[in-house]
């Protein structure tokens, strides 16, 4: 044998040496733990997943980002079409600027009516100035007959025409009245067609809305997971686009028994270590502990079954450091998540916080 191939050997012996050891240790760790004070949890690593989706339904135009890519909260992501409702909001214009114009009409025809009134109101005035005159001149030929210095006749004619300047008189103030209801019912009209106009505006500005909805943007930062739908495809209001993974709240869901589930708190210390990992300790808090069991059996009598009580624990890896991280970040990976009960027992060595470089 060459002292070439002995080095390679050598080499080779100790590599699985290494690993047979880190085998051994990890084996030991999931078997038998660090000791009292601790708890473990087996779960998997999940993140928020996000739907982006369309408000109305319509045929998409086209998709700006692809699977896996990494986009920001309010980056446009896909845009729908809207020729429809580019000529909906057309239409709510034109009825918009109808609805002003008649606003104008309504609004002319009232001063027109209010000038009609103060004509009548002069006319009324004139009557009123003919009634007194003719009850004067009535007056007069009544005091001049009495001393035999007129006739009857004229008393009759002066009589008569006081009667008549009075049912003028009447007359003009009743079409005073009749303009004042005119002048009430066109203010009511330009309140109609104020009315009109705003509801225009409302139509356009929520055809704008929609219009504004038909580019769907992320809603926060994260990573994009799934095109669901292609450019091209017609989908239905809600229908689903892309799906995106928020990797600022990525955590890890375990259950415990109800021994040590009822030691927890929240913030309390958790390490994870990875299938996939073995190597690193990925440090995490207990964020959420159910309230209630998950599996609780029909019959809780004896102190062996209340073990069987189960509740489930989430712990939350910190954002700050997912951020460091993040093209490492990946969802689904199994593991186990190591919670420490007691604030008093220390973290052994090898669960002690080891990051990727």
């Amino acid at each position: 044998m060459t002292s070439l191939n002995k080095n390679h050997l050598i080499a080779a012996v100790i590599v699985a040496a290494a690993l047979g050891a880190g085998a051994y240790a990890w084996t030991q760790l999931r078997t038998s733990g660090p000791g009292a004070g601790f708890a473990s949890g087996n779960g998997r690593i999940e993140a928020t997943e996000i739907d982006v989706a369309a408000k109305l339904g319509g045929r998409i135009t086209d998709i700006a980002v692809k699977e896996g890519d990494f986009v920001s909260a309010g980056q446009v992501l896909a845009h729908m079409q809207v020729g429809t409702l580019e000529a909906m909001r057309a239409e709510a214009v034109a009825r918009q600027q109808q609805a002003v114009a008649g606003v104008a009409s309504a609004e002319a025809l009232v001063a027109v009516r209010d000038s009609d009134k103060r004509a009548l109101l002069a006319l009324v005035a004139q009557r009123q100035s003919e009634l007194d005159a003719a009850q004067r001149r009535l007056a007069r030929s009544q005091t001049l007959v009495r001393e035999g210095a007129s006739s009857e006749q004229e008393v009759d004619d002066d009589r008569a025409r006081e009667r008549s300047v009075q049912a003028a008189l009447v007359a003009a103030k009743a079409q005073v009245d009749a303009a004042q209801a005119a002048i009430v019912a066109t203010r009511t009209q330009v309140t109609g067609a104020r009315a009109s106009v705003t509801a225009a505006q409302a139509s356009v500005a929520r055809i704008q809305a929609d219009m504004d909805d038909s580019a769907l943007t992320a809603p926060r930062g994260g990573r994009v997971q799934y095109r669901i739908a292609q450019p091209g495809e017609v989908i239905g209001a809600g229908g689903k686009v892309l799906n995106l993974v928020d990797l600022s709240d990525v955590y890890m869901t375990f259950f415990l028994p109800e021994a040590a589930a009822g030691k927890l708190a929240l913030g309390g210390e958790v390490r994870i270590v990875l299938d996939a990992a073995p190597h690193l300790v990925i440090p995490a808090q207990v964020s959420f502990v159910a309230s209630t069991a998950q599996f609780t059996p029909k019959t809780v009598e004896t102190a062996s079954e209340r073990q069987k009580l189960m509740f489930r624990v989430k712990a939350q890896i910190a954002p700050e450091l997912l951020q460091k991280h993040l093209q490492l970040v990946k969802t689904g990976l199994p593991g186990v998540a190591w919670i420490q009960i007691d604030a008093a027992a220390p973290w052994p060595a090898h669960l002690a916080v080891k990051l990727p470089e």
